[in-house]
């Protein structure tokens, strides 16, 4: 093939010309620093508040509980190591709550404040299907829980989390509740108080918007000590001169995603079914990982029996196709991922993983293409392995 056909959108998207267009002129014209006073800095800082105030309204929140970090691993991090260090001092909750099939910069962080800040975690389990049900979060919540954080949407599997009812079993508790809506916010609506939570980490590059910037809407009231100091931006939670293009730029890639929801998920999701439908017919002893149904419009994962999917990756980006083995921070790993392993897969299935996903540029050309070389490339990889 001539061009390689991208088929990793969880991976990261590019970024909108409409975005990139509102960025540019803080690269010079309006290059100030959003702390002075002077007017440069008075332009900056109308910029920075023009879009925390777009986040806001996309979120169904104020303004002030929407704080700007540099992606959505650092919007983790300081919605869990902040907020359980201010619960343990508030009334000494000792204890997180958390899966092994979230993203690595919600369940590395849980393990460091394990073996660091001797807090203790309660790992939940997942069922088949990846879902964190609320009747596993019920029995293992206590008034010592300091935190709970459950993505809303899987990104390795695409499997869609009740966040709404976990967030309820949370408050009847008194326990703060975190979701990781990064993958989520492209395609799924984040108003927090539909969703109940206390706080939510989105990151800019997933919904075509510039890498290095994230946001975490934190809610009124909610106990959070800064991990990162040494100023009073962003109302103390989080020092540093802010990134102003790439924040306004953050800004109306959320605008444009929730303006556009629907319209992007009525491109990818009929392309996602024809993949889903057209691989388990076609490919003898593959399964679909993750929630048939409650799983995002543009995401398709599988595992193939006897294939070493780092293996099979290299074979389609020979052939032209991009596409992951699940997350794209455990590509590479010889190892089944810690999703394949809650899944109960053996490892003559775990090792075979694929995650393809679709998004705004992906045409059912595109899809007819990689659906013609599939089955062949699992068959060589199996004939390799």
């Amino acid at each position: 093939m001539d061009e390689t056909i991208y088929l990793d959108y969880a991976a990261t998207t590019p970024v909108d010309e409409r975005v990139l267009k509102t960025m540019l002129p803080f690269y010079n014209e309006a290059f100030g620093n959003p702390s002075s006073i002077h007017q440069y800095g008075q332009k900056a800082e109308n910029a920075l508040e023009e879009a925390r105030e777009t986040v806001a309204g996309v979120l169904k929140c104020r303004s002030d509980e929407i704080i700007f970090t540099s992606c959505g691993s650092e919007s983790d991090n300081l919605a869990i190591r902040g907020a359980a260090l201010a619960m343990r001092d508030k009334r000494g909750a000792n204890w997180l709550l958390t899966s092994q099939a979230e993203h690595h910069a919600v369940s590395q962080t849980a393990e460091q404040m394990e073996e660091l800040f001797g807090f203790k975690v309660n790992w939940l389990t997942v069922d088949e299907e990846g879902v964190v049900l609320p009747s596993v979060v019920e029995e293992a919540i206590s008034q010592q829980t300091a935190v709970v954080s459950v993505m809303l949407a899987n990104n390795e599997i695409g499997t869609i989390n009740p966040i709404n009812k976990i967030s309820k079993i949370c408050h009847d508790y008194g326990v703060l509740m975190h979701t990781d809506a990064v993958q989520a916010a492209a395609y799924l609506p984040v108003d927090v108080d539909v969703l109940e939570v206390d706080m939510l980490s989105l990151g800019g590059h997933k919904f075509y918007g510039p890498k290095g910037v994230g946001a975490l809407f934190v809610r009124k009231g909610t106990p959070l000590y800064p991990t990162q100091t040494g100023g009073g931006q962003e109302h103390g939670l989080r020092a540093g001169t802010q990134n102003v293009a790439y924040i306004v730029g953050f800004a109306e890639a959320l605008r444009l995603a929730e303006l556009e929801r629907q319209d992007r998920a009525n491109h990818v999701k009929p392309m996602r079914d024809r993949i889903i439908g057209s691989t388990l017919e076609s490919i003898p002893d593959s399964k679909l990982t993750g929630h048939p149904v409650d799983r995002l419009p543009n995401h398709c994962s599988f595992v193939f029996k006897d294939v070493d999917g780092n293996l099979l990756l290299t074979l389609l980006d020979s052939a032209g196709f991009a596409c992951s083995s699940g997350s794209a921070c455990k590509t590479g790993n010889p190892e089944p991922s810690e999703v394949m392993h809650l899944l109960n897969l053996p490892p003559d299935w775990g090792l075979g993983s694929l995650r393809i996903t679709l998004g705004m540029g992906t045409t059912a050309n595109e899809v007819e293409k990689f659906l013609d070389f599939l089955p062949g490339l699992v068959e060589k990889a199996r004939k390799l392995r």
